[in-house]
């Protein structure tokens, strides 16, 4: 469709502008620019060290440092997928999948194996940040 302009001496056809989403595209990209979180290398390496630490979380610590590092977690395998990291190396790709499974696993309700389990997640974190720097898709260690 063309149409032209109401401007004096304009004569060319103009095609009508197309907006690129609908009312509710827009409402869905919005939302996800309102959730995103963007990636915070200093929490990361905090949190890792917190579990990692020779100091033993509490009961009720356990469930936060267990939802932070599942968070950090999904976005670095996500960042392994996405460069084809774990594509290129076979020890990338074992990483990603137990990053996958350690973090769909719920946390035990023992305190002693809810705290290995915090622990696991932090040593697969720690070994893929390696790993992914090792490809250069993290310029240097977070």
């Amino acid at each position: 469709m063309t149409a032209t302009t109401l401007r004096p001496g304009w004569s060319h056809p103009v095609r009508a502008a197309v907006p690129p989403f609908t009312e509710a595209g827009l409402r869905r990209v919005l939302e996800k620019v309102q959730c995103w979180a963007p990636y915070v290398d200093g929490l990361l390496l905090d949190d890792v060290a917190a579990v990692l630490d020779d100091y033993t979380p509490t009961e009720h610590e356990v469930d936060e440092h267990a939802q932070r590092l599942r968070s950090h977690l999904m976005r670095l395998v996500h960042l392994a997928v996405v460069s084809k990291a774990a594509e290129r190396d076979e020890q990338t790709a074992g990483l990603v999948e137990r990053g996958r499974t350690i973090r769909s696993e719920e946390v035990p309700t023992d305190h002693r194996r809810a705290v290995g389990h915090i622990r696991r997640m932090a040593w697969t974190l720690d070994e893929l940040i390696e790993r992914l720097v090792a490809h250069q898709c993290l310029t240097e260690a977070p």
